[in-house]
């Protein structure tokens, strides 16, 4: 009898050292910051609720770059940082998950007669002491996967951001080009009236003019809600509202850069550095684990053991021990086993569809950034210059009274149109650019709605 005082004082030891574990100060934010900037190329600062306007007013204070616009949305969308605050919910968990269940107190009196009795005991939970490790494992491995998840959010919400700029930035350029378009149909249709007036142009040719003017009016007007939605979706993703929605963008899109980048071994790379793979994996490691406990659980799960003593009137002190188990009579634990197995194939066959995807969304996304590159280069290398020598041809050819004024105006409308699907091209490359490198580094390629 003499070792059980002594057994419950190691356990109460154990109990304390399993108590020690404490919440970390960034919960775990460092290590989403790190993923998140290796895979988006800039440095990413992320925080649950502090203030940043300063800093967003400063970057805000100059042109928006794609980089600047990436570096606000981190900063300042409330939806990453609702997502964020999902951390500290599985870091809670996992910090709990390495405590054990607080000991039992247990005290009874018994009087009658001339006698008292008194129980005291004090147990803990033996059962949950011996798993401990393999239940911190667990959650722990959940809450790597949970930074991944995080720091996934961050990397599509530098790639939405990326491809609502450049829209943003294209959108402008094309309202501005529309109102130029305006213009000059307003003035042919007006020397259009005054020919006519004169008896120098048909009918038939005036209401042409007049039929260009009104379809660039209607073209403005469609030009400038593209311009004002998508300005408005990069507001959103950027979390801006007030002043700070008085931003400036660029008067056009980047240049091409000299050479498309080569594929090599982009599917080999997304499988081993995409963020929803990583995460996959760290999903089936902690479903194995649990069905491992839930088989090594599964017939008995509470095992409580503690000191216990006993005293009454004009008796010495007994001291003892007590034990508290489950008796497995009417759950034998199979139901249980069974779930974890089938939760532990649905992990692999996820990872697995997750791998498929991943390889296939890398050759599309590559198909795209491809094709796009090759027609934005060919309409700023063929087209663009072309439709110019055209019309300086023609120019001349009116200089030399060989052309006629409608001639000209006819060919200035297909210049414009080129010009203004040059601008449209180039913004698909970048868009397609973005698409691409999200696919190889981050997760899923396909856009996704961030809502403030």
């Amino acid at each position: 009898m003499a070792r059980l005082p002594k057994a419950a004082a190691a356990g109460f030891s154990a109990m304390l050292l399993a108590g020690c574990a404490s919440l970390s100060n960034d919960g775990g934010l460092a290590d989403v910051s790190r993923l998140a900037q290796e895979r988006i190329g800039q440095p990413a600062s992320l925080s649950r609720d502090a203030d940043n306007s300063l800093q967003v007013g400063t970057l805000l204070a100059q042109p928006l770059t794609p980089e600047t616009a990436v570096q606000i949305a981190l900063l300042n969308s409330p939806a990453l940082k609702a997502s964020l605050a999902e951390l500290g919910v599985t870091e809670a968990e996992f910090i709990q998950s390495s405590r054990m269940r607080n000991p039992s107190l247990g005290f009874g009196r018994i009087r009658g007669g001339s006698e008292t009795e008194i129980d005291r005991s004090v147990t803990f939970d033996i059962a949950g002491l011996l798993t401990l490790p393999a239940r911190s494992r667990i959650e722990g491995r959940r809450f790597e996967q949970a930074k991944l998840q995080a720091a996934a959010q961050a990397v599509q919400l530098a790639a939405d951001t990326r491809r609502a700029y450049f829209t943003a930035v294209a959108a402008a350029q094309s309202a501005a080009f529309a109102e130029q378009v305006r213009v000059a149909a307003d003035a042919s249709s007006e020397l259009a009236e005054k020919m006519a007036k004169v008896g120098n142009w048909s009918k038939l040719d005036q209401a042409r003019e007049r039929a260009f003017y009104q379809d660039a009016l209607t073209q403005l007007a469609r030009s400038r809600h593209e311009a004002t939605a998508s300005r408005e979706q990069l507001i959103r993703l950027l979390g801006l509202w007030g002043e700070q929605q008085n931003f400036t963008l660029p008067d056009r899109l980047p240049d091409l850069p000299p050479q498309p980048q080569e594929m090599n071994d982009a599917e080999a790379q997304a499988l081993t550095q995409r963020l929803d793979m990583q995460a996959a994996r760290r999903d089936t490691e902690a479903t194995a684990d649990a069905l491992g406990l839930t088989k090594a659980t599964g017939f008995i799960n509470v095992f409580d053991a503690g000191y216990a003593n006993k005293s009454s009137t004009g008796k010495p002190r007994e001291n003892g021990y007590q034990v508290t188990f489950e008796l497995p009579i009417f759950d034998w634990g199979s139901a249980k086993v069974a779930r974890a197995q089938a939760q532990y194939m649905q992990s692999v066959h996820r990872t697995t569809d997750t791998a498929v995807r991943a390889r296939s969304e890398v050759r599309e996304a590559y198909s795209s950034y491809r094709t796009t590159y090759d027609i934005a280069r060919h309409y700023r290398d063929e087209v663009v210059p072309l439709r110019k020598k055209i019309s300086d041809e023609v120019l001349l050819r009116y200089n030399g009274m060989l052309a006629s004024v409608f001639e000209l105006l006819a060919d200035s409308r297909e210049q414009l149109n080129s010009v203004n699907t040059a601008i449209e091209t180039q913004r698909d490359f970048w868009i397609a650019e973005t698409r691409l490198h999200t696919a190889v580094n981050g997760g899923s390629a396909n856009e996704t709605r961030t809502t403030p």
